[in-house]
This record gives structure tokens, C-alpha cells and sequence, in this order.
């Protein structure tokens, strides 16, 4: 089922830590994971599994990242049971204005009255906005 466009929760906790994410502060994607996310990136070999896994990744690009502005395109949610899917493109620009493209798809999990993050992939894409 797709989650009408009264209800923002998800896209407006990702929109959070995407904002910290921008100014060098992973720890906004910290705070809304499960202990036992799972996490593919395109700049790694392998899977990262598990919350203190991932803060270890998340700590050696802290204050790395710096993204001045970003887009987040199409934004999708659909929700099976205590499950929602997030989906989106995300544009981030440089200083100088420069794009770099993604695909985002992340699997929420809602548990103990909250949305928490189990699964996170990232894709860099070539494709226009």
C-alpha cells in the first residue's frame, strides 16, 4: 500500500538525517537504525552488517562529507504491515555545483512505536534528474 501524502514521518526522518548527513554528521542515520541493519554502499566489497559495524564505517566519514545542497526526487513509500519501503533519487551538489546521483531504497521496520531502519542500499546512477 502506498502511504498517501498525509503521511510524511518517514520521509521527513530521512529528510533529518540527510540534512546532518550533508554537513559531515552521520550520526542522524545512527539514531533511526536497528541494531541488526544491514548496509550496502557502492564503495564497499562486502555487506555491513549491524549497528556497531556501521557507526564504525559512519565514524571514518565524519566531517568527511560536505554537501551543500541536495535533492530528494520521487520519493516513495510503501508499507506492508510493519514494514515500510522508502524509495527515492537523491542529488547531492558539491561547492562548486556539481551533481552526483543516487538511487536510495531503505526498509523500515516499525517496532515498539517507532520506524527504525533495517536495510539501506545506495547506488551511484548516471541518470538525469
Amino acid at each position: 500500500m502506498l502511504i498517501n501524502d498525509g503521511h510524511h514521518e518517514i520521509v521527513e526522518m530521512e529528510r533529518a538525517a540527510l540534512d546532518r548527513w550533508c554537513k559531515g554528521d552521520p550520526s542522524g542515520f545512527l539514531e533511526i537504525c536497528a541494531p541488526d541493519v544491514v548496509y550496502f554502499d557502492p564503495f564497499l566489497d562486502a555487506r555491513i552488517d549491524g549497528l556497531d559495524a556501521l557507526s564504525s564505517y559512519y565514524d571514518s566519514l565524519r566531517g568527511k562529507i560536505c554537501a551543500p545542497r541536495y535533492e530528494i526526487i520521487a520519493p516513495r513509500v510503501q508499507q506492508i504491515s510493519d514494514a515500510a519501503i522508502l524509495t527515492f533519487r537523491f542529488v547531492s551538489y558539491n561547492d562548486e555545483g556539481e551533481p552526483c546521483r543516487w538511487n536510495c531504497t531503505e526498509v523500515y521496520d516499525y517496532t515498539s512505536g517507532q520506524w527504525r531502519i533495517v536495510q539501506t542500499h545506495w547506488s551511484l546512477t548516471g541518470g538525469g534528474l
